[in-house]
């Protein structure tokens, strides 16, 4: 007998904002989104750990081209910091390490917060995916390794304090690409004497995604079988059950379009014509009054849908990715 294919999925594109729940691992999420949409490609943009909840951005089919804008994008965490005790994988996960029985005033802490504001340098927690001599960080400190993580530069737009109750503090953070949270709770509590982890982390927005784009895997459950024909599902004899077609206008609804993560690229309208010469990988001259002559990357659109992102020379575009139709 020959060998039986890989079923294929269905060649649909898009975004999912993703409100991950706490338990539920980024990679897990993505294969829970690929099956729901039936998607032939997914990947996400920005790994949350299993204790985080919130934005996931996950892209289906075409938009996976576009995660690089998204990990870029500037990110927003609500999160909480238990004074006291300082632990291994800095969050709930670890063992304790260091502990203290001196806890900050809501003064003490608001002092050190310009320490954390602007580029800083930061040391990532041993247990990151940081690859460590071609290792991942947290596969060598789960061997009981202690690794000589190298100190980057970070940048955080801002740091406050929403709550503090003695034990505890919740703090918003506006930050940028390869900011780690859990470090910026350790630091914290060594520098104020009484150390400190992670005990809720939640991501609130990824830029240009936004809290109204938030979707549970509840809804995309709801939308992706709400509708089944409970005959069909409850069929006490599988052999005359008659397979209909899977309906996925509902859940496609909940995607948002590919072009909304190159919202911060220079938007060029292009004819239809010059959209086929593109998807052919060609480049055309650039018509309009307010059309840029020279730009790194540009994206270009035909009746408002996305053809590719290229760069702008001497008044061309030259495709460097292109969608799709």
């Amino acid at each position: 007998m020959g060998r039986r294919g890989k079923k294929k999925g269905r060649p649909i594109s898009g975004w999912l904002v993703l409100d991950k729940p706490v338990g539920m691992g980024s990679t897990e999420a993505v294969s829970k989104i690929k099956w729901l949409f039936q998607a032939d490609k997914a990947g996400h943009a920005g790994t949350l750990d299993p204790l985080a909840s919130g934005m996931l951005p996950i892209a289906l089919g075409e938009a996976t081209k576009t995660v690089p804008y998204v990990q870029d994008g500037a990110k927003i965490y609500r999160f909480t910091v238990a004074w006291g005790d300082e632990r291994s994988t800095d969050d709930l996960e670890g063992p304790v390490t260091k502990s203290s029985e001196q806890r900050p005033s809501e003064a003490e802490v608001l002092a050190l917060l310009p320490k954390y504001t602007g580029v800083i340098m930061q040391t990532p927690p041993q247990f990151s995916a940081i690859k460590i001599a071609g290792e991942r960080a947290y596969d060598l400190a789960r061997e009981g390794e202690t690794v000589d993580i190298p100190a980057r530069e970070v940048e955080i737009g801002r740091l406050d304090i929403v709550e503090h109750s003695g034990d505890h503090t919740v703090f918003e953070v506006e930050c940028g690409k390869g900011t780690y949270v859990r470090s910026l709770a350790r630091d914290m509590g060594r520098d104020l004497g009484c150390f400190g982890h992670i005990s809720e982390l939640r991501r609130v927005e990824v830029d240009p995604f936004t809290a109204e784009d938030f979707v549970t895997i509840a809804e995309l459950e709801a939308a992706r079988f709400g509708q089944q024909d409970e005959e069909n599902s409850e069929s006490e004899n599988a052999a005359d059950a008659v397979e209909t077609p899977v309906d996925f206008t509902a859940i496609d609804a909940l995607l948002v379009d590919t072009s909304a993560a190159l919202d911060c690229l220079p938007q060029i309208a292009i004819s239809d014509d010059a959209a086929t010469k593109i998807r052919l990988g060609n480049p055309v001259i650039i018509r309009g009054r307010d059309a840029p002559v020279e730009a790194e990357e540009a994206c270009a659109t035909a009746r408002g849908k996305l053809v590719a992102i290229g760069a702008i020379e001497q008044g061309m575009f030259k495709p460097k990715r292109v969608f799709a139709g």
